[in-house]
């Protein structure tokens, strides 16, 4: 005797339909153009029939420009934002021949850079070694080894997040990690939400100014920087950050108690959390965990500063070393999983990456077609402004980029019209592509966009993190802007100092 499934209700059949056509609608409505996106086709249009009708050819680039802004506004992908308006400049100044030989010749030459031979090893070796389960092992002996000063903790987070660095390279995966480990942890102890919160996302920031960096070596390709030179230049810079963040810290937790969990009944409370002191033993067998982080670092960079490898051998080396690690850390865990989809990740970022490479340099080309580097560079030279006037405008333009555009983004659309400049100015390339990478990671923090606070604010939504506290979108970008002076304290003075750039790349042998 066969059994039937119990016909459902029709109320439940009329309620599943109205749901489901509710959703179709709700997608259909959002759909529909609104006011803004009318006004970005319409600027489309307007700027594709002023190539065309524009008499001079410097007119043509700067049309090509804005609509590369109008293309990143509506969200079109990076790569397609740049190549496509620089593709339609060339061909309303030089025709359709130019543009064959530029799609003929500008995707190989773009991507078949020797440089650019370290980018996916480097990657790899962070993918590897971020799913190693390191990171937890960093956080607790920065932690043990900080918690005697005032704001410990979060001096700890940032210490943690320059170690990260060191291996990782990314921003966004340093913040995420240590916000989850490091944020609940100071909220525990007492600490003030904002400063628990600002000291994480500030730890993330050395993620692509210390080397391995994939900014650091995209940079160096638009600028022809030597690779293993421009990312040696990065780590001064890098560990300036994290100090003065870190005196940032201490003089909070210094002028207001209260906020880093230091009243006498905050110290009585951690106490009892603590289990008590922190013991010398448990600071140095937790170092036993870090090896790694000094393995990869000194073999990797060592080698490369030394000049026993190059660039490319070196990434070679520290790719084989995450793997070796992986195999360590991951025994238990299947690792050759691990590493193969480390490896099938990696094949994406390195794809994508290279497609936004070939897109800027069509930009390159067209601007130099157009002329409009050349109109630029007269144009800054005409005002007379000198090195520092003219970097201290380069601020102003790229926080005003990062309240609407990402930081690579930014990268690839301003280095290419800024780098004729560099010669008039007395600005080093390789200084300047520090500068770009610092000033696009402030991008990534600045409202109204912010990607990270953002992604901050969402992960703080988890009640295991945020213990109760109602954290709000405008809390989170309170707490940036509590941390914002450290970082353009690190610029100004890169500026008038700027051997703190240039000095470690000039002993490399």
């Amino acid at each position: 005797m066969t059994m039937t499934a119990p016909a459902k209700a029709p109320d439940e059949n009329v309620e599943t339909l109205l749901t489901r056509d509710e959703l179709r609608a709700e997608k259909l409505l959002s759909r529909r153009p609104t006011w803004a996106s009318l006004v970005l086709f319409g600027l489309v249009i307007l700027t594709v029939v002023g190539m065309w009708t524009l008499p001079q050819r410097e007119l043509v680039g700067a049309s090509a420009l804005v609509l590369m802004i109008v293309l990143l506004f509506m969200k079109v992908p990076l790569a397609v934002s740049l190549g496509v308006p620089a593709l339609l400049g060339i061909m309303a100044i030089a025709g359709p021949r130019a543009v064959e030989s530029v799609l003929v010749s500008v995707p190989t030459s773009a991507v078949t850079n020797w440089s650019l031979t370290v980018l996916p090893m480097f990657i790899l070796m962070g993918m590897l070694l971020g799913s190693s389960g390191i990171t937890g092992y960093v956080y607790t002996a920065a932690r043990l080894w900080t918690t005697w000063l005032p704001g410990g903790l979060a001096i700890g987070t940032n210490v943690a997040g320059a170690g990260l660095a060191s291996i990782s390279g990314s921003t966004m995966g340093i913040s995420y990690a240590l916000g989850r480990v490091g944020i609940p942890e100071m909220l525990r102890r007492g600490y003030h939400p904002k400063l628990a919160i600002g000291s994480v996302i500030m730890a993330g920031l050395p993620g692509q100014v210390i080397p391995p960096s994939t900014f650091l070596i995209v940079v160096a390709g638009l600028t022809g920087a030597a690779v293993g030179p421009q990312l040696i230049s990065g780590i001064i810079p890098g560990l300036t950050m994290v100090a003065l963040v870190c005196a940032l810290i201490l003089a909070y937790a210094l002028i207001f108690p209260k906020f880093a969990g230091r009243t006498p009944e905050q110290r009585a409370a951690n106490e009892k959390v603590d289990g008590g002191t922190v013991t010398w033993k448990a600071r140095f067998a937790s170092l036993i965990n870090v090896w790694p982080l000094l393995v990869v670092f000194i073999g990797v960079f060592g080698a490369m500063f030394s000049g026993l490898l190059t660039a490319t051998e070196a990434g070679a080396m520290g790719a084989f070393l995450a793997v070796l690690l992986t195999l360590v850390f991951r025994r238990k865990d299947k690792p050759w999983r691990s590493i193969m989809e480390g490896t099938a990740d990696t094949v994406v970022s390195v794809g994508s990456i290279f497609f936004m490479l070939v897109g800027a340099h069509m930009l390159g080309q067209m601007i130099a077609i157009t002329r409009i580097g050349t109109f630029f560079s007269e144009f800054i030279l005409s005002m007379g402004l000198d090195r520092v006037q003219f970097l201290l405008v380069v601020m102003v333009v790229y926080l005003i980029l990062g309240m609407a555009m990402d930081p690579l983004a930014i990268l690839l659309l301003t280095i290419p019209v800024l780098l004729p400049t560099f010669g008039e100015l007395g600005i080093d390339p390789l200084w300047f592509g520090v500068f770009a990478v610092i000033m696009g990671e402030l991008a990534i923090l600045s409202p109204p966009v912010g990607v990270l606070t953002f992604v901050m604010h969402k992960i703080l939504q988890d009640k295991k993190i945020n213990l109760g506290h109602k954290v709000t979108l405008n809390d989170v970008f309170i707490s940036v802007m509590m941390f914002f002076p450290a970082i353009l304290a690190l610029v100004v003075l890169m500026i008038f100092i700027p051997e703190i750039v240039t000095w470690l790349p000039s002993l490399m042998q």
